[in-house]
């Protein structure tokens, strides 16, 4: 009987082994098919929402509102056209239509709310809420608006108790004019006072509809999201016959996705503007390691070739801005500077000063940005890396939004790659947001519209470009260089910095591959055939790529930036695998790296421009065995 039992106990045992194997395939196969089936319907929404907005119908001069929307555009706005996707956005808000527009910086997508918000449906004290994350925005659109005899209000948290308490009255009361009122997404979560006025708004039939701007913000998946965005899901629930409109410049079809799920308007209708501004030059340059050299040149541009222009330098932190704003009055330049920390009404003053050209530029900080609409801005510089490709793309779109030739110049240096990483990490996706626009600046070949617009998920061919970006006006040959072996040497520095409990950042690593460094002292490297600067293109490429990673830890006073070895490590175990980078060559180069470095009086590539006095391969030796 007991053998019987053991063999049965035995048998139901092998039996739920098995089970449990099927049932976890199964659960695996069931977690694929949700994620496919989510995806598929994702998808399927997106192209609907698309084709609805490629409908002509929108585009259509039979609405009952067309003459007046002409009329509101000749002699209010001073306009004589639409530009692309506005009149079709213009007529399905009308319509009571939910909406996303995207339009690049300087496109005209605030006109798809204000003019709406003019047209008279019923009552006269109808008005369109603004949703905004920048004051500098809010203030600036409002100052336009007065001017134009339009009614329309700001409310942030700079807006004094008694304006407060003036506004939200406005807001309930049937016999005022309102027409716009901009309010913070901040502001909108906070109080619970301008919300009760909103809801009793919405009562009395006050609230004409909602516009959202930079609406991507709302997705975690964005490169700009905010918490307090979030709670601009719980809208159309409280009002739900409201048309819903967002508004921005950047959003890939993920954000899309994300946006319309939090803000309950799936399948919406979607207004998709080409990323492409023809009358921007792009352009990337070296930025000095000496700042009195970088400084030089920003004098120069600002001196010379911008001379009585407007223009916006953008840093990437408040500190920069102030320095750099210091640095350049010193040297006579007419700017000041931007940014959060500053008062709000010496704010306004330095706005208005630039809008007026007594300044010819503003020097702000990237994170807190400008959100203004001055036709006339002739240059954007970017003194650092913006945090995304997204950033950038808005920020530099600030420039020729009167149609007339603009420069966007980026000043790209690897080390400013570690100080943007450590305000970003903790971010979703703001590690691989800031190595997306770190792989714009290495690019050595590549149309900048082409890296954009492939960023955006569009399609573009170089030769649309039409020699608008420093790319294509002076095209350089390249090579594809293979830098396995360097990668090699870089891993052995940092097996070796590991076993001994020290962590190298990528400064010091660097340092210690050029032999700089009395720290370390282990294995032996070869010194790199290339400069400092290539160097740390290398670097940058190997992170952007995964075979090297970031490891940031924190101490009592700043967050640091330490490299180690990526996920794409261990495919340099297999001695076929190579890593090839693609630099740029000089003008009439044919030869390879490999054949250059060992002929040091014939032209070298960018990847091999070591000093010439040294003919042979220098070696680091950082202990004191030889291997």
């Amino acid at each position: 009987m007991t053998a019987d039992y053991e063999k049965e106990l035995k048998s139901i045992n092998y039996e739920l082994r098995n089970i449990e194997i099927e049932l976890k395939k199964l659960t695996e196969r069931k977690e694929e098919l949700k994620k496919r089936k989510d995806f598929l319907a994702d998808n399927l929404l997106l192209k609907r929402s698309k084709e609805a907005g490629e409908d002509c119908k929108w585009e259509s001069n039979d609405f009952p509102w067309y003459s007046k929307i002409i009329t509101i555009l000749n002699d209010i706005f001073k306009l004589s056209s639409f530009r692309p996707n506005q009149l079709s956005a213009i007529n399905s808000t009308l319509s009571k239509q939910d909406l996303i527009l995207i339009m690049p910086t300087g496109g005209g997508k605030s006109l798809c709310y204000q003019l709406p918000a003019l047209i008279d449906r019923g009552n006269n004290s109808r008005y369109t809420l603004v949703i905004s994350p920048m004051l500098s925005l809010m203030e600036d659109q409002v100052m336009q608006l007065q001017s134009l005899s339009v009614k329309a209000e700001m409310f942030n948290t700079n807006t004094s108790t008694q304006d407060a308490s003036r506004i939200q009255q406005m807001m309930i009361d049937t016999e005022e004019k309102l027409k716009l009122l901009y309010v913070t997404p901040e502001k909108l979560a906070k109080s619970k006072r301008f919300m009760s006025k909103l809801q009793k708004s919405y009562s009395l039939g006050l609230l004409s509809r909602i516009a959202v701007d930079e609406v991507h913000c709302c997705s975690q998946w964005g490169h700009d999201f905010r918490t307090d965005y979030q709670f601009l899901s719980v809208l159309k629930g409280m009002f739900p016959d409201v048309p819903v409109i967002g508004l921005t410049a950047t959003a890939t079809t993920k954000v899309i996705l994300d946006v319309q799920k939090m803000l309950l308007i799936q399948g919406c209708l979607i207004f998709k503007s080409s990323f492409n501004r023809p009358n921007l030059f792009y352009e990337v340059r070296q930025k000095p390691s000496v700042q009195k050299e970088c400084l030089e040149q920003l004098e120069d541009l600002l001196k010379h070739k911008f001379k009585d222009m407007s223009g916006i330098i953008y840093t990437s932190s408040i500190k920069d801005c102030e320095d750099l704003r210091l640095e350049l009055r010193n040297r006579g330049c007419r700017v000041n500077g931007y940014h959060a920390q500053l008062e709000p009404e010496l704010r306004s003053k330095i706005h208005k000063k630039w809008l007026s050209g007594e300044y010819q530029a503003v020097v702000a900080t990237i994170a807190f940005g400008l959100g203004i609409d001055k036709s006339n801005v002739r240059f954007v510089i970017h003194h650092s890396l913006s945090k995304s490709t997204e950033n950038f793309y808005q920020e530099s779109g600030r420039a020729g939004r009167d149609n007339k030739q603009a420069d966007c110049i980026l000043f790209y240096r690897y080390s400013d790659i570690f100080k943007l990483s450590a305000m970003v990490f903790t971010q979703k996706t703001g590690l691989r947001n800031l190595y997306s626009i770190v792989e714009y600046c290495i690019n050595p070949v590549d149309c900048r519209r082409k890296i954009i617009a492939s960023h955006f998920d569009e399609t573009w061919e170089s030769t649309d470009c039409n020699k608008m970006c420093d790319h294509c006006k002076e095209p350089y040959e390249t090579q594809n260089v293979d830098i396995t072996e360097y990668c090699h040497s870089l891993y052995k520095i940092l097996e070796h910095a590991h076993s001994n409990d020290i962590k190298l950042t990528a400064q010091m690593l660097i340092n210690v591959w050029f032999g700089k460094s009395s720290k370390i002292k282990s294995k032996i490297v070869k010194l790199p055939s290339c400069s400092n600067e290539m160097a740390g293109n290398v670097i940058a490429y190997l992170l952007i790529n995964d075979y090297l990673q970031e490891d940031f830890h924190f101490t009592p006073y700043s967050t640091i930036s330490y490299l180690k070895k990526g996920s794409k490590s261990t495919f340099l175990n297999n001695n076929g695998h190579k890593i090839m980078m693609t630099v740029k060559g000089k003008k009439q180069m044919t030869n390879s790296a490999s054949n250059i470095k060992n002929k040091p009086d014939r032209k070298r590539s960018n990847l091999d421009n070591s000093p010439k006095t040294s003919k042979k391969h220098r070696i680091i030796t950082i202990d004191s065995e030889s291997e």
